[in-house]
């Protein structure tokens, strides 16, 4: 079977989404400190902040109907200039003598929204330029998600250097001029005829109630996202207290960085074990993996030292980079073309929402009961939402078979998993559990 590499469309699909995640990678921290910089204000700061996630989160519904509606070549091309001139028009007001904070806010929210669009038509794209289901897809998949991993641990740090070197305001150059990169390496692109056709025209509203129709019609997949959005909710707890417990009893910021640097090698890590990992329930072993994050939130809530630590969090995020990749093919075969940026766009909503509520509710969880009874609760939630799921049958039932994702019987019809890479020999879920798609990480 021809690698995904060796075809054309793909390799600059890849190249294209690789920037385009670098850029995003760069984009917290040299936000973050510039606005500091400038204002001196935390509140401003969480303005700004607000400004880009904020829209990103509300219009994500929306942007899926965008993006199935249209031609998904020049969608991603659109959201890749938008994302450009506001990161271009960032640099302008940092490099500047008085850098307007409105206007950066202002800047943050179009990106936001170009953001949006972005996430909901990657799935779409992938199936275009790899229309082949099975081990081609799965290795394309992995292949995207190892190039994430390593943005966004290469991100930061190449915000961090230039910051040093030159300053904030080029890390908006740099940003803008990968973006602009991305959408070059986008226009080579060249679709199939049949790929490219705009669907017939609906209300937006029909859009986004057949996009929810889709979901719910799918138990695997809407039971998967509860748990995934348990899992997001913990996640940043973890995330909020975390840099705190460091700084009071490990040691400091050095033990804190020890701690996100070894998740960012075991998201990594996951990602290449996703191209050879092939489990003929995927969902199933994915929504598993996924209640090892508890380890670290039980090492958190037991005072271990910094090594157990280390070693529990890179574990927990192995198989976040596990699962992605595995899931973006399951949703990429059995999710009917029309309808898969909609689908994509909810999963990303559930995912984003879910993460502010656990930075907002841990301060609150810290200072009524200390540092240790939120990481104990948060543990036991995310190990009962994510293994919990293996009570439902289409998370059991649904298979991996000789590379082929396999339903049968009437929940297959409509499904779009017409292309496969083999006799379809999988054992079939029970008529009525429809398959559908998910996401354990708002920053995949």
């Amino acid at each position: 079977m021809t690698h995904p590499l060796r075809l054309r469309n793909f390799r600059l699909l890849f190249l294209s989404r690789t920037m385009s995640t670098l850029s995003d990678a760069l984009v917290p921290t040299a936000l973050s400190l510039a606005v500091v910089q400038v204002t001196g204000s935390a509140t401003l700061l969480a303005v700004v902040l607000g400004c880009a996630l904020g829209t990103r989160l509300v219009l994500l519904p929306v942007a899926g109907a965008v993006a199935d509606r249209f031609d998904t070549r020049l969608v991603a091309l659109a959201a890749d200039l938008t994302r450009m001139v506001t990161q271009a028009v960032v640099a302008v007001e940092l490099l500047g003598d008085d850098p307007g904070v409105t206007h950066i806010a202002i800047a943050q929210a179009v990106a936001g929204a170009a953001s949006a669009v972005g996430l909901a038509n990657l799935s779409p794209l992938v199936t275009k330029v790899v229309p082949a289901a099975g081990e081609q897809r799965i290795k394309a998949n992995s292949l995207m998600s190892v190039a994430k991993s390593v943005s966004l641990l290469a991100g930061p740090a190449l915000a961090g250097i230039l910051i040093l070197t030159v300053g904030h305001g080029w890390v908006f150059v740099v940003d803008a001029t990968a973006f602009g990169v991305s959408a070059a390496l986008m226009l080579a692109v060249r679709l199939p005829g049949a790929a490219r056709a705009p669907r017939a025209r609906t209300s937006i509203r029909a859009d986004l109630t057949e996009g929810f129709a889709e979901v719910r019609a799918r138990d695997w997949f809407w039971t998967s996202l509860i748990a995934h959005a348990v899992w997001n909710f913990v996640a940043n707890i973890l995330l909020t207290l975390g840099p705190l417990i460091a700084v009071r009893r490990l040691g400091g910021e050095g033990a804190w960085v020890a701690v996100t640097q070894a998740g960012g090698v075991g998201l990594l890590a996951g990602s290449l074990l996703s191209v050879r990992a092939r489990p003929k329930r995927p969902v199933l072993v994915g929504n598993i993996a996924l209640a090892g994050y508890a380890l670290p939130l039980a090492l958190f809530a037991a005072g271990a030292p910094l090594p157990l630590l280390v070693t529990g969090y890179g574990i927990a995020l192995a198989a976040l980079g596990f699962l992605n990749p595995t899931w973006d093919t399951v949703v990429q075969t059995l999710v009917p073309q029309g309808v898969l940026a909609r689908v994509s766009s909810y999963d990303w909503l559930v995912s984003l929402a879910a993460q502010p509520l656990g930075v907002i509710l841990a301060p609150v969880a810290l200072s009524l009961w200390g540092e240790r009874v939120p990481f104990a609760v948060a543990a036991v939630l995310v190990a009962v939402a994510c293994v919990g799921t293996a009570a439902v049958p289409g998370v059991r039932n649904l298979r991996l078979d000789r590379e082929v994702l396999v339903r049968s019987g009437p929940a297959a019809e409509g499904t779009g998993a017409t292309e496969k890479a083999g006799p379809a020999t999988g054992v079939a879920a029970p008529a009525g559990n429809r398959p559908e798609a998910l996401r354990a990480s708002g920053n995949d």
